[in-house]
């Protein structure tokens, strides 16, 4: 049966096994992917027959999804903010938690100013992408010490006409000259290397250098909050994506780098999520 409504119930069943997935949606999106319609017109046209090649699509991208596969990786796409981002196993999957970082960065930032800002790590170049699509005005760096990753990031910026945004291929603040950037922003790598998430889940399929720098899951900010006084300018922005547990941790790691005004912010779900500090 190649019905609309069947393959999506057949798949819906078949992701329900599946940890922390969303079988319905994820069911929609792959069919979507495999057969070129629309999810709404899916949705609109249940009884509609798909032809032999759609199907036969469907089958194998719900195949790689059974073996745990992320969906992002499947697509080779992630939305994130109001973008549409190309990802790939060689970058993290952009994720609505780290939307807070954009968020919070420009409601403390002048938009009106040329500002220099950088995003640390930046992977398939989420962070830069949203803040430079948001603020013509403001010139970005976007840094990443994987070849791989920073060649996806690029082709997002190309893709999404983002010319202002520079991409460097550097650890953390290595390559940037002191009292340069108004502000530095970064979702590095900050689970600890046994939380067991990580052989759960999307985070078995993503680069662990990206997810975890070993030990406590500090050592990246700790890094980055050492040499942000160098780089930022007085009254310069420190902002840094964290476990909702590591609050505590990463204010006491700020104040030991001489920041000011430390506060911590929460996500959408309550948890402390983003520390923030000025030079």
């Amino acid at each position: 049966m190649n019905r609309i409504d069947g393959l999506l119930q057949a798949a819906t069943a078949r992701l329900a096994a599946l940890p922390e997935s969303t079988p319905r949606l994820e069911a929609e999106i792959l069919l979507s992917e495999a057969s070129g319609w629309s999810r709404t017109r899916l949705i609109t046209w249940p009884e509609r027959q798909l032809g032999p090649a759609s199907v036969n699509a469907f089958k194998a991208l719900l195949a790689r999804r059974l073996r745990g596969e992320p969906v992002a990786y499947i697509r080779g796409r992630q939305a994130f903010w109001s973008l549409e981002l190309e990802v790939s196993p060689e970058t993290l999957i952009p994720r609505p938690e780290t939307e807070c970082l954009v968020e919070t960065a420009l409601e403390l930032l002048d938009a009106e100013r040329p500002l220099h800002i950088a995003d640390l790590g930046t992977g398939c170049g989420a962070i830069a992408a949203a803040l430079a699509s948001e603020r013509p005005p403001w010139r970005l760096v976007a840094t990443d010490r994987a070849a791989g990753a920073l060649a996806v990031a690029r082709d997002n910026f190309r893709t999404l006409g983002l010319g202002r945004i520079t991409a460097l291929r550097a650890h953390w603040l290595s390559a940037l000259a002191a009292d340069s950037l108004d502000a530095i922003l970064s979702n590095p790598p900050y689970i600890a290397a046994d939380d067991p998430h990580l052989s759960r889940g999307d985070l078995r399929f993503e680069p662990t250098p990206a997810l975890t720098p070993g030990s406590d899951g500090l050592a990246a900010i700790r890094a980055i909050a050492a040499d942000a006084r160098r780089c930022l300018r007085p009254g310069g922005l420190l902002l840094v994506e964290h476990g909702f547990d590591q609050g505590l941790a990463v204010r006491q790691v700020f104040a030991a780098a001489g920041l000011l005004s430390i506060r911590t912010g929460q996500d959408l779900a309550g948890q402390d999520r983003f520390t923030l500090g000025y030079r």
